[in-house]
């Protein structure tokens, strides 16, 4: 998906202020988290930048 610079003007807005809906081009977007936030203006600023994201989970368990 190709980002805006609205988007990541509009993202960095609502983690300044601490709003959880963010509105962009016509669009509404509604966050769960400021850390759902952090991570799409991660994502747009990377995207933005040529660069891609990459995210590894690891999950351990101990035992039966």
């Amino acid at each position: 998906m190709a980002y805006t610079v609205e988007q990541k003007a509009a993202l960095e807005k609502a983690l300044a202020s601490g709003v959880m809906r963010v509105s962009y081009g016509g669009n509404t977007v509604e966050y769960r988290s400021l850390d759902e936030i952090k991570t799409a203006l991660a994502t747009v600023t990377a995207a933005l930048a040529g660069k891609r994201i990459r995210q590894v989970r690891v999950t351990t368990s101990r035992g039966l």
